[in-house]
């Protein structure tokens, strides 16, 4: 009869190690775990005068990331080389338009900081209409000089 018991008591105690080994992989990660968390989507950005429309021939460029999350803030920034930015923003166009051939309005202005690095200000959000066109592909960022007043880089922000 003891050996009936060890048995068991053997497979029991294999079966609930399988339980432990299987759990953790079914476990909830953090962000499942949290119904506050919105999902991101981060857009990797090359800002150049090609871009534009028409293109500038121009040897400055930008890059940075921008990123929209699903309750439609916004955040991120971009650094330019090769020019002194006027202003910086993120417009909405024509579908089917890459960046300013007739500037689409701005919808978030970029705050400028040091080392020609613009921002998206702390607090910017979409409207449901711009999430819309977001994740259409019709926003783009763009910086402005006194040279090409309608724009002089730009990079479409591409979901």
């Amino acid at each position: 009869m003891s050996r009936l018991l060890q048995k068991s008591s053997l497979s029991l105690a294999a079966a609930f190690a399988v339980v432990l080994m299987i759990s953790p992989g079914c476990a909830p990660t953090a962000a499942e775990r949290s119904t506050g968390a919105e999902k991101s989507q981060g857009i990797s950005l090359k800002l150049s005068g090609d871009q534009e429309v028409p293109p500038v021939k121009t040897a400055a460029s930008g890059s940075g990331t921008i990123a929209v999350s699903s309750d439609r803030t916004v955040s991120g920034s971009v650094k330019t080389t090769g020019l002194e930015g006027t202003v910086a923003h993120i417009h909405d166009s024509a579908p089917g338009q890459t960046c300013g051939a007739k500037n689409g309005p701005v919808i978030i202005p970029l705050t400028k900081g040091a080392d020609n690095t613009w921002s998206v200000p702390a607090g910017a959000k979409l409207t449901d209409a711009q999430y819309d066109s977001f994740k259409a592909g019709n926003l783009y960022v763009n910086v402005h000089s006194a040279e090409n007043k309608s724009g002089e880089i730009c990079a479409k922000l591409k979901p």
